[in-house]
């Protein structure tokens, strides 16, 4: 396939003028920023990276250097600005980092901005390509995991002993005639040209000229994003502490706030910590922080009577799950929990209790505390941000028939509570750093006697119903997906949690 000498710039057609149909035996060949995602700057992306691989100092000097990439992308040369990008995010930067970002962060936030006429026609092919300016170690993961898109071609980074050095390989950024090399070598053993060509700009030309289609995407008018449930594999498990794109406005929001946000995240966990659980929903409130409460919660058990403890169900989003339930009941309920890092245990305003994972010492440890009172437990054994429901552990529907679900809902605007691939020690104050985070605790009708394991029922078919149930509170889906396969998506292990003998038994390391 040889590259046409051009003479004069070629015109080609609309997306919206290309036909789906019929295309199962074709190839198809897309530019990324502005044919495959709607928006045409790379920016946000190398901000995530930046940030979530090299924390806020990384963030400020991206910034710092984005007016000179930028002046040199529309001025003089769009290679030269995305040389900037790539040196001032990755240099010095571990490739591990980079990847991990890559497949546990970006593919939330690419999702979210596919353009729906280029995927229509993008989808309908038999063979997809990937042809992009942009770091191929950053795109791959997504496309190929999530787009099932057969081969990316992007611009290679130059590494020294597993460290990205800022630099990229020959023959450069992938722009221009570089974009009809590549796809040219990558049929070079193949005599049919692809099918189809998408771009969105005029150095798109090249590649597209080497297609016996080519289409372009226009910038304007503004379209509305492909819907998740229309992509071939949903987003269940994501990372990443940013809730909304790092634009270079939100990058410079974010980086502003963060000073003010940690401050103002030490005066809520020492309200929490310092006050009288019934007036820490109050205090929580004056500081910001919203919680609302529905449904009706069960009084707390009377030990004069011999009655045991209410063991609350609930979902798990954060960590702070047992507080905010603790917070709306005005009264402290301990929880038993599958981890916790060390510094979350220190803070904690609630009694926390380590499970073993063995379960016949698991079992004994969660009797003797509801003969103390009430107790709260997640049995999805980690957190779960979209809305989905993982698998519930059966174990505690076998250790009482007092089972009350409680459905969690929160909301962040800046910063996400959560993570696996970080310091955990950190998620409280993050949740806390939100200009105004949310939690809404609802609680649901305690579980009827003939629905629990004392009436007959097995402990899978109560621990599934009360999944459903909650999940139908929330407007949540069901899934089958454990902690295990969260771990390995996101952080590729199996999230097990090592024991140090030095802590007491009712501590643990970790989350």
């Amino acid at each position: 396939m040889a590259i046409p000498k051009e003479n004069s710039l070629p015109t080609f057609p609309n997306i919206d003028q290309c036909s789906s149909i019929g295309r199962e035996n074709h190839t198809v060949v897309a530019d990324m920023d502005g044919t495959l995602l709607r928006g045409r700057s790379s920016f946000l992306y190398f901000a995530l990276v930046a940030f979530e691989a090299g924390g806020i100092l990384r963030l400020i000097f991206l910034l710092l250097t984005s007016p000179i990439a930028g002046l040199l992308y529309y001025f003089f040369s769009e290679s030269a600005g995305i040389r900037v990008l790539v040196f001032a995010t990755f240099a010095g930067m571990k490739v591990s980092d980079i990847e991990s970002v890559a497949r546990a962060v970006l593919p939330k936030f690419y999702s979210s901005d596919m353009h729906p006429e280029t995927w229509r026609v993008f989808s309908s092919c038999g063979k997809r390509i990937v042809l992009t300016a942009n770091p191929t170690v950053m795109v791959e993961a997504f496309l190929k995991d999530y787009l099932a898109v057969d081969m990316v071609l992007g611009t290679e980074i130059d590494t020294y002993k597993g460290r990205a050095t800022g630099f990229v390989l020959n023959p450069g950024v992938l722009v221009g005639e570089n974009k009809a090399n590549a796809l040219t070598k990558a049929f070079s053993n193949n005599s049919l040209a692809p099918e189809i060509g998408l771009g969105d700009r005029k150095t798109d030309y090249p590649f597209m000229e080497l297609c016996k289609e080519g289409y372009m995407v226009p910038a304007k008018p503004e379209v509305e994003p492909v819907s998740m449930d229309k992509l071939p594999k949903p987003i269940v498990f994501h990372d990443g502490r940013l809730v909304q794109k790092p634009t270079p406005f939100m990058a410079l929001l974010i980086i502003l706030w963060l000073p003010v946000g940690f401050v103002l995240a030490c005066l809520r966990i020492a309200a929490g910590l310092l006050l009288p659980m019934p007036l820490v929903y109050y205090a929580f409130w004056v500081l910001g922080v919203r919680v609302y409460i529905k449904g009706n919660p069960p009084p707390p058990a009377k030990k004069s009577t011999g009655q045991t403890g209410v063991l609350f169900i609930c979902s798990h989003r954060t960590l702070l799950d047992p507080i905010f339930l603790s917070t709306a009941l005005g009264r402290p309920i301990p929880a038993v929990t599958y981890s916790l890092s060390h510094l979350s245990e220190i803070i904690s305003p609630i009694k926390t209790i380590r499970l073993s994972c063995d379960r016949v010492t698991d079992a004994a440890m969660i009797k003797k505390l509801l003969e103390q009172g009430d107790l709260v437990i997640c049995p999805e054994e980690t957190t779960c941000r979209e809305p989905f429901l993982l698998r519930f552990s059966a174990l505690f529907a076998e250790l009482t028939d007092e089972l009350v679900p409680v459905a969690m809902a929160n909301g962040m605007s800046m910063f996400h509570g959560t993570t696996a691939r970080g310091w955990k020690g950190m998620d409280l104050f993050y949740f806390f750093m939100n200009p105004s985070p949310a939690y809404e605790v609802t609680f649901l009708n305690k579980l009827p006697y003939d629905l629990t394991c004392g009436a007959g029922k097995s402990s899978h078919d109560v621990a599934n119903y009360m999944q459903r149930r909650i999940a139908t509170s929330l407007s949540y889906e069901c899934t089958s997906f454990t902690r295990k396969d969260k771990y390995r998506a996101l952080a590729g292990n199996d999230g097990t949690v090592v024991e140090k003998t030095k802590l007491a038994a009712n501590k643990v390391m970790g989350c």
